[in-house]
């Protein structure tokens, strides 16, 4: 018998691996393709307060190896979010993660009142990190007192489980992680996307509307890898990892670098299947080292 249990702070997980935020919708999108049942944890598009347009069209591109996009947290509220989502995910059994983003603290903390009434949301994921607004300057995980801030005073909110989710595009990120520790999150999920750009050499046009965007899938995986093992080396909460997860063994290097749980992102949009296949991988692998728990494996990296 293998176990494949993680938790990440008080939430259990079935198994390790989870869908990103941003690439699973809220999950009633993928119930023809997949047993959505079996994934450890799902993530669900960034919900914010008030309705969101995001960013104008065209806003995708593919690049050699990944993808580049400026969506701009397109969403269409709490509100709409509740009437409309809330309904199937309470019936799921897998873990319900719900990311929420807010243009100010009180709007973090009016979420977070808001999630405190739904029973079935399991945790709350804090994407203070996506690097597709024009309105902000810097982002909040870009400054390590600015996110201890926000961090902290969600905290004092709520008693679910609090995930702050970070960017790579900083000088030091487990600077970062740090303060997001000390502010009292329950676990940390890096690397959201990293900054990129792409040109159309014909037109001497840009590609986004936006001009640029956040580069995700393989192309990014080395980076994700050496943060993740970075971060995991200097917090002792949780860390998920992700950021170009597309196979069994992308997820075993994550887990041996220091991850809790892993993350398939992009992997999801080129196949469906591809978390259900990681899950099932792990297993395999676990039962050929004859390992009979997960959590021996996490960290577990020879250097």
């Amino acid at each position: 018998m293998v176990d494949l249990s993680v938790k990440l702070g008080r939430l259990r997980l079935y198994n390790p691996v989870m869908v990103a935020s941003g690439t699973f919708g809220c999950a009633e999108e993928f119930t023809s393709l997949i047993d959505i049942n079996k994934l450890g944890a799902i993530v669900t598009k960034t919900v914010t307060l008030n309705p969101h347009r995001g960013n104008p069209m065209p806003r995708t591109i593919e690049t050699a190896c990944g993808l580049l996009n400026s969506i701009g947290l397109e969403n269409t509220g709490i509100e709409h979010f509740l009437k409309y989502k809330i309904p199937f995910l309470v019936k799921l059994k897998t873990a319900v993660i719900v990311s929420i983003a807010g243009e100010s603290m009180d709007e973090f903390r009016r979420l977070v009142n808001i999630l405190n009434e739904q029973g079935r949301v399991d945790a709350i994921e804090l994407n203070i990190s996506c690097p597709n607004i024009k309105r902000r300057e810097e982002l909040i995980a870009q400054n390590p007192r600015l996110a201890y801030k926000v961090i902290n005073s969600v905290r004092k909110n709520t008693k679910k489980t609090l995930i702050a989710k970070l960017s790579p595009n900083v000088t030091d990120i487990a600077e970062i992680a740090r303060a997001a520790e000390d502010a009292g999150c329950d676990a940390l999920s890096l690397i959201n996307t990293i900054y990129g750009m792409s040109i159309d050499p014909e037109r001497r046009r840009v590609n986004l509307a936006n001009i640029f965007g956040g580069l995700s899938g393989p192309a990014i995986k080395p980076i994700a890898l050496y943060m993740v093992y970075k971060v995991a080396q200097r917090v002792k909460v949780p860390v998920i990892g992700m950021g170009g997860i597309m196979t069994t063994e992308d997820a075993l290097e994550f887990i041996l670098a220091g991850a809790t749980a892993v993350a398939v992102g992009t992997g999801n949009f080129i196949n469906p299947r591809c978390s259900i296949e990681i899950i099932r991988g792990i297993k395999q692998y676990l039962r050929r080292h004859k390992i009979n728990n997960i959590k021996k494996i996490i960290g577990d990296l020879k250097v």
